[in-house]
C-alpha cells in the first residue's frame, strides 16, 4: 500500500498505467490484470531494479536521483511539462534545456502545409523564422532571399537606424508596445534556456546596438502580449488591416504567427489579390514598404 501523501508513487503508477507495450515496442501479451506496463517491464526499460521501482511507487523511497528520474521519464514517454512535474514531485529542480529547439514538429509542418492561403510563419523561441507559407512571402517579402542569420525578429526590430529596412518584418513592429511585448517574451526564453550560446550572442548584439532594447530589458516584465490588430502598408495593395495571432506550441517551444482578414472586407479581397499575384509570378512578391502614402489598390 502506498501512503496517502505519496504523490511521487501515485504519479508513477498513473503514468505506468497509461503506457502500452505497443507504445514502447514490447511484444503484447494476451492476459493482463491491469492496464499499462507491468512494473518489471518499466523497470527494465528504465534500467532500474523492480524492487526499487516498487519502493518508489509505495513511497518507501522518496528521493530518486536525477539519473533515475530522467531514465523513468524517457521510458514513460513523458512530455516536457510532465518531465518537469516529475522532477518536482521527486524533490528535484526541473532540468534546464541546453539549447533552443529549432526543429519543426511534424504536426506543425502538416498545419503549415495546409495553410497555404494564409500568411503563416513559424518562429523558434529566439524569434528566428523557421518556415513560412508562400502567402507570408507575398505579404512580407520572401525570407529565402535573406541569409539565415537575418531571419530573426530581434535583429530586424532592434537594428541601428543605418541598418534598418529589413523586408521581413516591416509592419507596426516599430511601436513601443510591440517592442516591449517582444522583449518580455525574450526574457522568458532567457530563463528557459540560460545556456544557449546562440541566444546569448543574439542578446549581446541587441544590448550593444540598441539603447531602447537595454531600457526594455531592464524592466522586469514577463509574459507575451504579441499579436493583435495590425495595419500594414503594401506596395501592391496599399494599406491592409489584418488580425495577427501568435500561437505557441509549448512542448516544442515554437511560435506560429498568422495574419488573417475579416471575411467580407476589402482587406480579405486584398489578401486574395496577393495570393493570385504570387501564384502567377515566379519571383516573390515585393517586400513591404513603409511609404506613408499607400498606392491605389488594384481594381477589377
Amino acid at each position: 500500500m502506498s501512503r496517502p501523501e505519496n504523490s511521487l508513487g501515485n504519479t508513477l503508477r498513473a503514468w505506468r498505467a497509461r503506457i502500452t507495450t505497443e507504445d514502447v515496442g514490447l511484444p503484447a501479451t494476451r492476459r493482463r490484470r491491469t492496464a499499462g506496463l507491468r512494473r518489471e517491464e518499466l523497470a527494465s526499460l528504465a534500467g532500474i531494479s523492480t524492487d526499487y521501482l516498487l519502493r518508489l511507487e509505495q513511497g518507501r523511497a522518496l528521493r530518486p536521483s536525477r539519473d533515475v528520474v530522467a531514465s523513468l521519464a524517457r521510458a514513460l514517454r513523458l512530455s516536457t511539462n510532465e518531465t518537469c512535474h516529475f522532477h518536482l514531485v521527486a524533490g528535484l529542480l526541473p532540468p534546464t534545456p541546453q539549447n533552443i529547439p529549432h526543429q519543426l514538429p511534424p504536426g506543425v509542418q502538416r498545419l503549415v502545409s495546409r495553410w497555404g492561403n494564409i500568411p503563416v510563419g513559424v518562429f523558434s523561441a529566439s524569434w528566428t523564422l523557421l518556415t513560412w507559407t508562400s502567402m507570408w512571402a507575398a505579404l512580407l517579402g520572401d525570407p529565402s532571399l535573406r541569409p539565415p542569420e537575418e531571419r530573426n525578429l530581434v535583429r530586424a526590430v532592434f537594428k541601428k537606424p543605418s541598418d534598418a529596412g529589413h523586408p521581413l518584418f516591416l509592419m507596426e513592429q516599430s511601436t513601443t508596445e510591440f517592442k516591449a511585448a517582444l522583449v518580455a517574451d525574450l526574457r522568458i526564453t532567457h530563463g528557459a534556456y540560460p545556456h544557449d550560446e546562440e541566444f546569448r550572442v543574439l542578446m549581446g548584439e541587441a544590448m550593444s546596438e540598441s539603447e531602447e532594447f537595454r531600457a526594455l530589458w531592464s524592466t522586469p516584465a514577463l509574459g507575451s502580449r504579441l499579436g493583435g490588430h495590425k495595419r500594414l502598408q503594401h506596395p501592391l495593395v496599399g494599406e491592409i488591416s489584418l488580425d495577427n495571432d501568435v500561437l505557441k506550441v509549448p512542448d516544442h517551444d515554437v511560435r506560429i504567427v498568422t495574419y488573417t482578414a475579416e471575411p467580407g472586407t476589402t482587406d480579405e479581397e486584398k489578401l486574395e489579390y496577393l495570393r493570385i499575384a504570387a501564384a502567377r509570378t515566379a519571383p516573390p512578391a515585393p517586400p513591404l514598404s513603409l511609404s506613408p502614402t499607400p498606392p491605389t489598390p488594384p481594381r477589377d
